[in-house]
């Protein structure tokens, strides 16, 4: 039987007993069917991670008691993903796979052929919280309020940012994640992606303009907008995240 595990905006501490949220308190009691004494998990983003047991459930109401830390929190590299606000579906596909790859930033941007016009940043939160707890991650994500992408870009803070293009005349994604990569930049990069249709020849000349972009090829095919979302954060993260240890031994 799998043990539940939950994010809370607690405190985490050994014998400390924590509420649950009535949202918690219902799936562990009428989802789950777990009662007073079965054990959890619980994290919090920054105490690590805890093996706790439900101290008491009755209906919308539960206590739950950490017992002792079993990983301790980790440092979450800096890497963000970027990307055009797409339809509902698709954009909360986008947040839980970004999610379970380990993104700790995602910002939706309004581009000149978005179709759509507005984010529903708390449903994506939910989703995010969702994802970390079934992925086994020990933060959330931070969902931000949807920025047009010049004012995203206006805004940045130099974080090297690697946008999809188009242009065949752009590197392929692999080689650039490599070099950052080499040059030692393995926590702190960012991916854009654009809408369907993809971007305009303006906002690409803007992207050109600035310092810390570089535009990058995705391959041979035309992706739809969330694959190209989730390939990308892949390779990043393959070559240039979290996946592989002493991955300068192998490439180059």
């Amino acid at each position: 039987m799998s043990i539940p595990r939950l994010y809370l905006d607690q405190p985490l501490s050994p014998g400390e007993a924590v509420p649950a949220t009535p949202g918690q308190a219902h799936y562990l009691g009428s989802v789950m069917r777990r009662a007073a004494g079965d054990a959890v998990v619980l994290f919090n983003g920054r105490d690590g991670e805890w093996q706790a047991s439900i101290a008491s459930l009755r209906k919308d109401r539960c206590t739950l008691r950490p017992e002792a830390q079993t990983r301790p929190q980790a440092t979450q590299p800096d890497c963000r993903l970027l990307v055009a606000a797409l339809k509902r579906d698709a954009l909360e596909w986008v947040v839980e796979k970004a999610t379970e790859l380990g993104i700790g930033l995602i910002q939706p941007v309004f581009t000149r052929r978005s179709v759509a016009g507005r984010v529903n940043t708390a449903r994506l939160a939910t989703i995010a919280q969702e994802a970390a707890e079934q992925s086994e991650r020990l933060t959330l994500p931070r969902i931000a309020e949807p920025l047009a992408l010049s004012a995203a870009l206006d805004a940045w803070d130099g974080t090297p940012l690697l946008a999809g293009a188009e242009r065949r005349d752009a590197p392929p994604l692999a080689s650039t994640a490599a070099a950052l990569h080499a040059a030692g930049s393995l926590d702190r990069w960012a991916w854009l992606v654009g809408p369907e249709g993809g971007f305009e020849p303006g906002e690409l000349d803007d992207l050109a303009r600035r310092p810390f972009v570089s535009s990058v090829a995705l391959g041979p095919r035309i992706l739809r907008a969330e694959t190209a979302a989730v390939a990308g954060l892949a390779v990043l993260q393959a070559l240039a995240g979290d996946w592989t240890e002493n991955l300068g031994r192998s490439i180059g």
